[in-house]
């Protein structure tokens, strides 16, 4: 079973994929899949009355508001990181997050999952990364952790360090 680093409140870990990912032209197995967005909204429903989770990978340039009335049952929304300088599944993770208020797995996925981005990927939303770059959960979480304050505010629910500089001046 491939495996997967998850981000918690205390670290990272290492856990098992539960979900097979099947392409459009593959049959679907038994057991919990990741499909494609076309392929759900041609299959989803069928396949998820099946007594399995059903997940959807989403391309770069494919809208997470395609998915806007089907999240609530989706368990896990994988976010293709294709090209290094292709930044457009950040801004898909945060719109689950806080436009869709998605309480499901956001999983990173794809050549360019790279610890370098940990930082950035938790402050958006993801919680889950396949790594590309061979990576630990140690390291992930390191990298993760690395800044003490940050600026603005975002998906991950960080005091700003404006807020907190505020919040002293009160306590004066």
């Amino acid at each position: 079973m491939p495996k997967l680093i998850r981000l918690t409140a205390s670290g990272a870990e290492w856990v098992d994929d539960r979900f097979t990912t099947v392409t459009d032209d593959e049959d679907v197995p038994h057991g919990d899949v990741i499909i494609s967005l076309k392929r759900y909204l041609a299959e989803g429903e069928a396949l998820a009355s099946n007594s399995r989770d059903v997940g959807v990978f989403l391309e770069p340039g494919e809208a997470v508001e395609a998915l806007a009335y089907d999240l609530p049952r989706i368990p896990v929304v994988a976010l293709t990181f294709g090209k290094y300088r292709d930044g457009r599944a950040f801004t898909e993770a945060r719109l689950l997050r806080e436009r869709f208020d998605y309480a499901g797995e956001v999983r990173a996925v794809g050549p360019s999952v790279l610890r370098e981005q940990a930082v950035f990927m938790v402050r958006c939303g993801f919680d889950v990364f396949d790594a590309a770059d061979g990576s630990t959960p140690e390291q992930w979480a390191a990298t993760a952790g690395r800044f003490r304050h940050v600026y603005q505010r975002a998906s991950d629910g960080r005091e700003p360090v404006f807020a907190e500089r505020a919040h002293a001046e009160r306590a004066k």
